[in-house]
């Protein structure tokens, strides 16, 4: 059945385009694409120049009168198809980086633009290129043990697999769990005939987005190459001219647009690209070739963006009556929303320090972290709890998974619409690219910046809204949303749509002042346990878990005391007015005391007790299955004076504060209750202290004692 859809489909396409595929006069030549309902952008893969062959090259020279630009396009099918079909779809796993099939070519091209001095791809000539065909068709049978088909109608079946297959490959699938995207979707393949931008100055490919991706501007924004094919733009192996004069940066200020090096063909762009936007009603992510002067639509998408920019996007958009209020409420997802709390390096911080290099702003805010060289290592790193930077020449969609782990992500090559640049941008993480001054070494784990050496694992900074690398750890500000007309904008249409009333959760009085200003209508979850683990708040915990004796507890508890009504002073202050629910103490004792030999031996040793006491008291508190066990308010039930501590912080707070004019609406959660006796038990406990404190502090504070149902028995 696909055969058939296949020919039928080949058959109308060589009618209109006037050419047939394998004729060795005049052959047609296609691409093969995804067709993924959802836009991936470079984690499924591409052929492009499908049907050259010993026999149909002649009658393609002879048709161009142009043997550099057919031999380019040999060998950039040579390196896409011994990738992407013989190595990746037949299921082989090169050992390392370096032993990839397309590592190993580029390395071949790269030998010989050192041995002539060419510093750019288009000035190997005709004969290097044929030398490199040969070699790379001896490279592939030495390295895949097989020959590279000669057969237009092999390369396009061997592709079309390849790219329904390349659904199941790692990268895609990693890609769809970061993105959520249902894996029953699966993907179309699209098959088109290929139009060339790489034969010659008057042609061309470029990528573009009808609105900056990165910012939300409403700029016709993209990147061009002359004499290249689309792959050379966004996999970064040149960095691209930005396509109009508006795009350009001080970086970029000297190199040519396309809006000044093909006027009438930008404008004929500029064009299609309003038309576009207008029927999509989005921003749209646009691929184009010239071809000899004559400019050809590759495909149109909705382009992905970050965070800030989906905001400006939706509320600019309903502005321009292109979508009503609801639509842009509902395009902007809440990831998205929660991007703006990127924080931003410190301008003062940034006078003093060591700039090390400076890039392409692909992806804005500030972000700091420890160098590594790899995916795999950023993503090993990561799941240790270190905080990481992915340094890379170039990234590909093999890196995604290690892009995802780190915290930024830099580059030495590519530019704005460069796959680094367009997944980080889709994620919202900080990334510079094209940051030519950056010599990486994968072999000796290190990189060389103008002489300076910096090791894996060395921390830099980067500022990803200026395009700029410094050394060491930077002081980092926190964002302000207040600050983002756009934001308030959009909130205030989301607030008129809604039904519903969104609390936060929050521990802190940071967090609870960031939560207001993003509209939080009060704590819905206030977990107290998060407030114990300060250096000086610990220690008193673990007095008190050691305790055997009522007194010993009681006295522990006394010096938490402060700390609790500080932190719920602090809450009710930022939540003036709004109700803060407060969870009184919920895990399991042990959690508050360390888990290895080595660590109860030091804390032994700091609080004077033997180590034999310590690892008994562990493991006696220790347990299976501790949902189920000595925790919530049956660790209540058992030592009633940490509710009543914790009781009394919060009415001693909400009472000053209530002298001091401020609203507060305190709500007491018993946690855990699995039977209506242990709430009445520990309802008693806090109603108590509270009537108590509200007598010696002689003011009525309103507030109500709950729990919340989550355990079967409770219902």
């Amino acid at each position: 059945e696909l055969k058939k859809q296949v020919d039928t489909a080949l058959a109308r396409v060589e009618k209109i385009m006037g050419k047939k595929l394998g004729d060795v006069s005049d052959p047609l030549l296609v691409s093969v694409r995804s067709g993924a309902r959802s836009s991936m952008p470079g984690m499924m893969e591409t052929v492009l120049n499908a049907g050259l062959t010993t026999n149909t090259i002649p009658g393609l020279i002879k048709k161009t009168g142009n043997p550099r630009f057919v031999y380019d396009a040999y060998r950039r099918l040579m390196m896409m198809y011994s990738d992407v079909v013989m190595e990746k779809a037949a299921g082989i796993e090169p050992k390392t980086e370096n032993d990839g099939i397309r590592g190993k070519l580029e390395r071949e091209i790269e030998k010989v633009k050192k041995q002539k001095g060419y510093r750019s791809d288009v000035d190997l000539t005709v004969d290097d290129l044929k030398k490199l065909c040969d070699k790379f068709k001896a490279i592939i049978k030495q390295t895949l043990k097989k020959e590279f088909p000669d057969d237009p109608q092999e390369q396009l079946w061997g592709g079309i697999s390849a790219v329904f297959q390349s659904w199941m490959g790692k990268r895609a699938i990693s890609y769809r769990r970061i993105e959520k995207i249902p894996e029953h979707w699966g993907t179309a393949v699209n098959v088109q005939a290929m139009v060339f931008g790489n034969t010659g100055d008057d042609s061309a490919t470029g990528v573009a987005f009808t609105r900056n991706p990165a910012t939300g501007e409403d700029m016709f924004f993209g990147e061009w190459l002359a004499n290249a094919q689309g792959e050379d733009v966004v996999a970064g192996i040149r960095t691209p001219n930005p396509v109009n004069k508006a795009g350009k940066t001080a970086d970029t200020k000297h190199l040519h647009s396309l809006e000044e090096a093909m006027p009438k063909i930008y404008k004929e762009l500029f064009t299609y690209q309003k038309n576009l936007e207008k029927h999509y009603t989005d921003m749209q992510d646009i691929e184009f070739t010239i071809e000899n002067g004559k400019l050809w639509m590759l495909q149109t998408r909705v382009g992905k963006r970050n965070g800030q920019a989906a905001i400006r996007m939706a509320v600019e958009m309903a502005k321009q009556k292109l979508i009503n209020q609801e639509t842009a409420v509902l395009r902007v997802r809440p990831d998205q929303i929660d991007e703006l709390l990127h924080p931003s390096v410190d301008p003062a911080a940034e006078k003093k320090a060591v700039e090390l290099a400076k890039g392409l702003p692909a992806g804005p805010g500030g972000a700091e972290g420890r160098v590594v060289l790899t995916a795999d290592d950023a993503e090993a790193w990561a799941n240790k709890g270190e905080t990481v930077i992915l340094v890379r020449n170039e990234t590909s969609p093999e890196d995604v998974h290690g892009m995802h782990a780190a915290e930024a992500i830099l580059t030495a090559k590519g530019g704005m619409t460069s796959h680094a640049a367009l997944v980080a941008r889709g994620w919202g993480k900080c990334c510079i690219v094209g940051c030519s001054e950056l010599d990486i070494n994968l072999a000796k784990k290190r990189v060389n910046v103008n002489g300076r050496i910096i090791k894996e694992g060395d921390w830099i900074t980067l500022n990803g809204t200026k395009g700029r690398v410094y050394e060491g750890k930077l002081k980092l500000l926190s964002a302000n949303p207040e600050h983002n007309k756009w934001y308030k904008e959009l909130m205030t249409w989301a607030d008129r749509i809604r039904s519903l009333k969104v609390r936060t959760n929050a521990d802190s009085p940071d967090d609870s002042t960031v939560a207001r200003k993003f509209g939080a209508e009060g704590i819905g979850l206030c977990r107290t346990e998060h407030m114990f683990f300060g250096p000086e708040r610990i220690k008193a915990v673990r007095e008190m878990i050691l305790s055997d004796t009522l007194e010993g507890r009681q006295k522990a508890l006394a010096r938490l005391l402060p700390f609790q009504k500080r932190d719920f002073a602090g809450i009710f202050k930022a939540m003036h007015g709004l109700p803060v629910t407060i969870r009184l103490l919920d895990p399991p004792l042990h959690e508050f005391l360390p888990h290895t030999d080595s660590d109860l031996k030091e804390l032994a040793k700091d609080m004077g007790v033997k180590f034999s006491q310590l690892d008994a008291k562990n493991k006696s508190l220790h347990e299976f299955n501790p949902m189920l066990g000595h925790r919530g308010c049956r660790l209540g039930v058992t030592y009633p004076e940490i509710y009543a501590m914790q009781a009394r912080a919060i009415m001693e707070a909400a009472c000053e504060l209530k002298k001091k004019k401020v609203k507060v609406i305190p709500e007491i959660m018993i946690p855990l209750v699995s039977h209506v006796k242990e709430f009445e038990a520990m309802k008693e406990v806090v109603v108590s202290v509270a009537e108590e404190v509200q007598q010696k502090c002689k003011v009525k504070v309103a507030y109500t004692v709950g729990t919340m149902i989550e355990l079967p028995r409770a219902c």
